[in-house]
């Protein structure tokens, strides 16, 4: 480990269709791609595989991938996972996507449920409610992929709202009694990715109305999308560093 680099690993608690991993990688590659894949000293962990760091301070954060389970699934490494998340609150900093937002919130006392809304795909846009000190440069509004049909629907005692939307009211949150984060919607996804995944669950998951709808909501290379994907990495690198002037 080079010195100068911070050791940060990835908690991996699920895969692309397997069609797609060719093109765009595995999710823990996603995330070195946003973040940088020479920016940390990453380690990865098949959570869903039942591989786990042996310790919490093992490394300095973690990242906690999408899944296709949910919180609630009775697979034996979700309630690992749950178990090692609390065993690291406070000697590592936690951040947590799609999955990892909603195992996170359950981990610590919140409430995950499928929601009777159906499923969020395409571009979805979250109202940012709590400028945090990390969130440089600002924006009151980000565009990202969204991919779930699982909501929290009741925070953890500790954690905050700092971003959300009318479908998805706990969208984002921020832990002030630990440092950790979340976020429900998918920085990591490239929208090419995210159009891929709604072709391979078109019809058996959701519907062709549907999947139309949220293809048509990557609208190219304007699509701001891309840019919010890029500001929001660099909000989770402003965390994982401990970089950020509060923007008021």
């Amino acid at each position: 480990m080079r010195p100068d680099r911070r050791r940060i690993g990835i908690l991996k608690t699920g895969r692309p269709p397997k069609p797609a991993i060719e093109r765009f990688g595995t999710y823990p590659e996603m995330f070195m791609r946003l973040l940088g894949a020479d920016a940390y000293d990453w380690r990865t962990y098949a959570a869903d595989e039942g591989e786990w760091p042996q310790s919490p301070e093992a490394c300095e954060a973690y990242i906690v991938t999408g899944s296709a389970c949910g919180v609630y699934d009775p697979e034996p490494w979700v309630g690992e996972l749950m178990d090692f998340l609390r065993a690291a609150r406070g000697r590592a900093k936690l951040v947590g996507v799609c999955f990892g937002h909603q195992a996170m919130a359950q981990a610590f006392g919140g409430e995950v449920v499928k929601s009777d809304k159906g499923w969020a795909i395409g571009a979805h846009d979250y109202q940012v409610i709590s400028r945090e000190a990390w969130m440089t440069p600002g924006a009151d509004a980000v565009r990202l992929p969204a991919s779930h049909q699982d909501q929290v629907v009741k925070a953890p005692p500790g954690a905050e709202v700092i971003a959300a939307s009318d479908f998805t009211p706990f969208g984002a949150l921020a832990w002030r009694d630990q440092p950790a984060i979340s976020i429900q919607l998918h920085p990591e996804f490239e929208p090419d990715y995210a159009v891929a995944l709604i072709e391979a669950r078109r019809g058996r998951v959701y519907p062709d109305v549907q999947a139309d709808a949220a293809i048509a909501s990557y609208g190219g290379p304007d699509d701001l999308t891309h840019r919010d994907r890029a500001r929001v990495g660099g909000w989770i690198r402003n965390f994982l560093d401990g970089r950020g002037v509060h923007a008021g």
